[in-house]
């Protein structure tokens, strides 16, 4: 088993963390990543806090033609929801996921748990998972953005996807090549949002 000190403090890592932006899926190109890379990014991005090893969470990969097949049935659902807006919208909405080569849904689906774990606990990993596949994605040279937009809350196209009553969309994670400059972005005022309790 490895051991820990704070000689192992990495400034690589914590430039990395501290330079982390989104590309855009819109601007993705290439071929992103092969189908064994994907699957190394979602192995490593599955080692997160899970409390009591539930694995609360799956992962849907959505690859080549897939992605049109499916997205013609979103533009499908899109239409039948909004009956008087114009055709062309629903075809934008048919090509959502045609914006990067690979899109992983990650989906929360929490256990039953004897012991007492509770689902909000289950819930925060399956986020945690999302946010580890932008940084493992990233890590292995790929652009990485992390979506959910309206089709992760509906329920006909949850249900054609395959998730329970129970399960959730905790998001679409849109894995390709990106060559666009991550120019720096505003952020929320951190020290703001802090409480401070003791030294």
């Amino acid at each position: 088993m490895p051991t820990y000190s704070p000689i192992d403090i990495n400034d690589d890592v914590l430039k990395f963390l501290n330079d982390r932006r989104s590309p855009l899926a819109k601007l993705m190109d290439g071929a992103g990543p092969t189908a064994q890379q994907v699957d190394e990014i979602i192995h490593r991005a599955a080692r997160v806090p899970d409390h009591r090893k539930l694995g609360p969470w799956r992962f849907i990969v959505i690859r080549g033609e897939e992605r049109a097949v499916l997205g013609q049935y979103i533009g499908t659902r899109f239409k039948a929801l909004n009956p008087d807006l114009p055709l062309d919208r629903s075809v934008f909405e048919s090509q959502r996921l045609m914006r990067a080569p690979t899109v992983v849904a990650v989906v929360s689906s929490p256990v039953d748990c004897v012991r007492g774990t509770p689902e909000w606990e289950q819930v925060l990993s399956s986020g945690a998972v999302c946010f580890q596949m932008l940084l493992v994605a990233r890590a292995m040279g790929f652009a990485a953005q992390w979506l959910s937009e309206w089709i992760a809350y509906d329920e006909v196209i949850t249900g054609r996807l395959g998730l329970s009553e129970r399960e959730k969309i905790s998001g679409f994670i849109y894995l390709g090549d990106s060559t666009q400059p991550l120019a720096p972005r505003d952020r929320p005022d951190v020290n703001a949002r802090i409480t401070r309790l003791g030294d």
